[in-house]
């Protein structure tokens, strides 16, 4: 069966098609549809998703209690006073252009709002959909019922939990590159000074900057931070992979760090997640904060993540490039690569975004390439009807052609094969074999769309994240993450963003207007 390279909960046939949908486990749900090549016939593909359902009987005129019961547990957040006795004090946090006005007796008014509310909730699902089959559907029983799914609100909280002026933070960045980790970084810096905090550092090189003696803590102050984001990179530097957790929370002890902000992605949030069930096993007031970093816009429960609409917009040039190439050719092909290993959303939103592209492959929509239905035959009919023709794939994407391999880098991740060398390749011998010319310029700008600096789109997201981070820490959470929900900012438990990766819905919305924008036809 060709199917993108995931984890696969399990298969249904296509006459199975309702019970499926909600017969499957309790932690998957039918999200897309696979095409079996050799039986030539589609199958329903279950697939772990972010909301792990409990055992409902739907039957039960309760059963969204239960639901709301058990998803309330899952989303709330860890806090310090879970594991120690700690005591609020009133906040250090003002905005002193927006000083809270003071009644005749010298407390504050209630109506000032500079403040979030503990009790402060953001929904996690805003569509109620009618039916299974609505586009993108996400339902929890077969009659799609709207059920509530209340998430931490995040920002500044009038109590917190940490004596600024004896608070040492660290900062640290593992995985690889990405546009804003500068700004994230200069943001966490100026408000936790913003606080009171004077004693701020860096961790070089990811979680190997815990356990390699020759990489010493990085002083940060404003005047160190200031101009940083005007650069791409990390001032820090990344890693990738670590020490062992329990190495890694004995040089948090010996550095005597009271909060940790990790930026990474699902590999580092589960590593900071890792640390943060340490330091509670140890009993120790440390709050370990995670601010969510990759271009690959995979992050499960959010909107975006930092980097997502910088690197889609530094995509731009590479298939800006391949056009003219292809459109000033005789029968010229732009093939163009980009990052996604499993997750198609920077070459959908890419193409989207260009409207030159013709074909759009991404990993979760498995493709053919020969036959009547495949992407050579359909470039045939680009080069006969328009004389020219520009594909745009991600990386991740036509694994199932290659003899899978176990080799991983450094974070686990398996390598991948070339799939923009061998989409090359199959184009300029399927033309040759059907006697047709064509010019094929093959365009791979992976690792420049991660090194730019970010566009204005992110600093300001970079800038709400964390920000939100170090009011996330001084409010005592701890294993937690940052991001945007709906548009609001919220606080997720880390275990609950880590489960899977996310995924370009094929039923979405977004992929049926990419669709309709290559024209590109289905490739089975």
């Amino acid at each position: 069966m060709a199917l993108a390279p995931m984890d696969y909960a399990g298969s249904i046939s296509s006459g199975q098609k309702y019970l499926g949908r909600f017969g499957v486990p309790t932690s998957s749900r039918l999200r897309w549809v696979g095409y079996d090549t050799k039986s030539r016939t589609y199958q329903l593909v279950a697939r772990a998703i972010s909301v792990d359902q409990p055992q409902l009987d739907f039957s039960n005129p309760d059963w969204k209690k239960q639901f709301q019961e058990d998803f309330n547990k899952r989303f709330s957040l860890p806090h310090l006073r879970d594991v120690i006795d700690v005591e609020p004090r009133p906040t250090t946090f003002s905005l002193k252009s927006r000083t809270p006005l003071e009644n005749v007796n010298g407390t504050m008014q209630e109506s000032w709002n500079g403040y979030v509310n503990d009790d402060d909730r953001a929904l996690l699902k805003v569509i109620k959909f009618a039916s299974p089959t609505s586009a993108g559907a996400d339902c929890i029983d077969p009659d799609c019922s709207w059920v509530e799914q209340w998430v931490h609100r995040a920002g500044p909280r009038k109590q917190i939990y940490f004596e600024p002026q004896y608070v040492k933070a660290g900062i640290v960045s593992c995985g690889g590159l990405c546009p804003g980790l500068n700004d994230v970084i200069r943001q966490i810096v100026l408000t936790l000074e913003k606080y009171g905090v004077k004693n701020i550092v860096g961790i070089q090189h990811g979680f190997r900057g815990f356990f390699e003696d020759h990489l010493s803590e990085v002083p940060l102050s404003r005047h160190v931070v200031q101009n940083i984001n005007l650069a791409g990179g990390s001032f820090l530097g990344v890693s990738r992979g670590g020490a062992n957790i329990s190495d890694i929370v004995d040089s948090i002890q010996a550095r005597r760090l009271d909060m940790l902000f990790v930026l990474g992605g699902n590999g580092t949030h589960a590593g900071a997640n890792a640390i943060h069930d340490e330091c509670r096993k140890r009993k120790l007031q440390v709050s370990i904060v995670c601010v969510p970093k990759t271009i690959d816009n995979d992050i499960l429960l959010m909107d975006k993540t930092f980097g997502f609409d910088t690197a889609v917009e530094a995509a731009q040039r590479a298939i800006n490039s391949a056009y003219i190439e292809a459109h000033s050719a005789f029968h010229g092909i732009g093939l163009v690569k980009l990052m996604g290993r499993s997750s198609g959303f920077i070459t959908m939103q890419a193409s989207l975004s260009s409207g030159q592209v013709d074909i759009c492959l991404i990993p979760e929509v498995p493709f053919t390439l020969d036959g009547p239905n495949g992407v050579l035959r359909h470039l045939e009919h680009l080069i006969e009807t328009k004389g020219f023709a520009l594909v745009c794939v991600a990386e991740g994407a036509g694994q199932e052609y290659f003899q899978k391999s176990n080799a991983t880098d450094a974070s686990g991740n398996m390598v991948l094969s070339d799939i923009g060398v061998h989409l090359q390749q199959k184009i300029k011998s399927h033309f040759k074999d059907i006697g047709v010319h064509s010019d094929i310029k093959y365009i791979d700008p992976t690792y420049m769309l991660r090194a730019v600096r970010a566009n204005a789109s992110d600093a300001i997201l970079c800038t709400v994240l964390g920000q939100n981070a170090v009011h996330g820490a001084f409010a005592g959470f701890s294993g937690i993450t940052t991001g945007v929900c709906n548009t609001h900012n919220v606080y997720l438990p880390i275990p609950e963003v880590i489960k899977s990766t996310r995924f370009v819905d094929p039923n979405s919305r977004m992929w049926h207007r990419c669709l309709t924008s290559t024209g590109q036809p289905d490739f089975h």
